[in-house]
């Protein structure tokens, strides 16, 4: 089987691009797969749970995992999976160290801090839009600098870069709606789901990035010897998105 995955790097300046991969016929990594533990890491939260069931639902459950309990960690010993619970913008660190063969991550995650994973699927879940934002009666007349604050640094300069705009951007790690309000930037870029933290802080969206999503990543070693177990979760979350 072969499976077409976008390849993340981490080396700056590398086209990211589709590449098919392609190990069906490998039977030394057959009997791998088959005996190997599996190990996914799931985003904790609301979209965790929603991700958990669309594995459950394709046939890949862990009963222990809806237990109530503060354990991380949930094993189903028969199907060889084992699950844990991550912060939401660690799971590709897991998966791209190889302390997961797969996970879900936003692809603001995976624009954000580029690791070299291979991208599987668009999970469908957890949409938003990367947006510019800023006071209602601000506008960008390009004549001094631009200020933005951000917690997503290289896609704001990325996007910024791609008009040919300078920007001064301002790192900071949350209340970014704030900013512009206290002074301190012009703009802000950040995540927007519904819009009404904007509203609550007059402020509103000025311009849409790019749409965001979960998405299903692989590692990469991973990827070659377990395939037969990763192209089947994958393809068992794919054919429910096709209702």
């Amino acid at each position: 089987m072969i499976c077409a995955a976008r390849v993340h790097r981490n080396e700056k300046g590398k086209e990211r691009g589709w590449r098919d991969v392609s190990f069906a016929g490998e039977k030394r990594n057959q009997e791998g797969d088959r005996r190997a533990m599996l190990n996914i890491a799931l985003p904790k939260g609301r979209l965790g749970e929603r991700v958990y069931a669309m594995f459950e639902a394709a046939g890949y459950e862990c009963p222990a995992i809806k237990e109530n309990s503060r354990k991380l960690i949930f094993e189903n010993e028969v199907k060889g999976l084992r699950y844990f619970w991550v912060k939401p913008s660690d799971v590709s660190i897991y998966v791209e160290r190889g302390a997961a063969d797969m996970g879900v991550a936003g692809k603001d995650i995976l624009l954000e801090y580029e690791p070299d994973v291979y991208e599987l699927l668009d999970l469908g879940l957890g949409k938003c839009r990367m947006a510019v934002a800023g006071p209602k009666d601000f506008y960008d007349d390009g004549s001094r600098t631009l200020r933005v604050a951000t917690k997503f640094t290289n896609i704001a300069s990325g996007y910024y870069g791609g008009i040919g705009r300078d920007i001064d951007v301002i790192k900071l790690n949350g209340s970014i709606e704030i900013a512009p309000i206290l002074g301190l930037s012009d703009v802000i870029v950040d995540i927007v789901e519904t819009g009404s933290t904007l509203k609550e802080n007059n402020l509103e969206v000025k311009t849409e990035i790019l749409p965001i999503s979960a998405r299903l990543i692989a590692n990469k070693a991973a990827f070659k010897f377990k395939t037969g177990r990763i192209e089947s979760i994958a393809e068992g979350l794919r054919r429910q998105l096709a209702f």
